[in-house]
């Protein structure tokens, strides 16, 4: 038995539901789990559907299913296979570990082709546990053409996301158009507070009570992309600028895999500026 994955989203109508049913069960397909949502402003419809079953021709089912959905509906259909990343990183560790220990033990729900940073400073570590690490100076080139460097190693594997694991450069408007949808980046930031450069300095010069962090897909705004996933930790009176970074980055390593998970698992749509996220 085969398991499918498959995605729609389309304008609402009565009878979704039903159509789509009816499509799956003449090509005796077995729903596992359907979750759907309707965004009543935007007259909108998604739908993530697990099935089983013995599928010969994918493209035939999608061509059923685009027939008896509203036009301009978009239908993917996922075969179980496992999603290849390439990771950038800088200088932090923490949620770059997270990942290649998940890896190591195949429980990432995705390979890891590569790391790429633009310092040396992983390099033994991502080596250690056999993931090839690439390294692009970003001092003794202009911006255009280390971001050509970073994406001529990308383009050497077939990536389905880019992951920015405390990768802190600004990536250009080309870079990110290249990958649209494809890339992910953990903010130390419960967004939109605190956008840019040094959040926990300050939170702490504003006295927050609570600190947070923020996994979202990139845009050409800064840290302004679809969010997929957020979490929040208390602090008090008690916590310097050291304490927040420190309660912080298990914040960090946190959220960043849980949205990866949903990511991997097909559980995220994108609308507009907005994530529905079937958990």
């Amino acid at each position: 038995m085969e398991q499918l994955t498959i995605l729609i989203s389309c304008i609402d109508q009565v009878g979704l539901v039903t159509d789509i049913t009816r499509v799956l069960a003449a090509q005796q397909l077995n729903i596992v789990a359907m979750r759907e949502f309707v965004d009543e402003d935007n007259c909108a419809f998604f739908a993530r559907i697990a099935c089983t079953g013995n599928l010969s021709d994918n493209n035939y089912l999608r061509n059923q299913l685009l027939e008896n959905l509203p036009n301009a509906a978009e239908v993917t259909l996922i075969s179980e296979q496992k999603k290849q990343i390439a990771v950038l990183v800088t200088r932090e560790y923490h949620c770059l570990s997270e990942i290649l220990i998940k890896d190591h033990f195949k429980t990432l729900g995705a390979n890891v082709c590569c790391v790429i940073g633009n310092y040396e400073s992983l390099r033994d570590f991502t080596e250690k546990l056999g993931i090839p690490y690439f390294y692009v100076d970003h001092n003794d080139k202009n911006k255009q053409a280390f971001e050509d460097e970073i994406k001529a190693i990308i383009n050497r594997y077939q990536i389905d996301y880019i992951v920015l694991a405390k990768f802190m450069r600004i990536l250009s408007a080309d870079f990110v158009s290249a990958y649209p949808g494809k890339i992910i980046n953990i903010h130390h930031s419960f967004l939109p507070a605190f956008i840019g450069a040094n959040p926990y300095k300050q939170a702490f010069e504003r006295g927050v009570k609570i600190i947070g962090a923020t996994a979202h897909f990139v845009t050409d705004n800064l840290d302004e992309g679809p969010i997929i996933t957020q979490h929040t930790n208390h602090v008090d009176h008690n916590f310097g600028v050291k304490e927040m970074v420190r309660a912080g980055k298990e914040i960090e390593k946190k959220v960043l895999l849980e949205a990866l998970e949903l990511i991997f698992e097909d559980r995220v749509f994108v609308s507009g500026n907005k994530t529905i996220v079937f958990k």
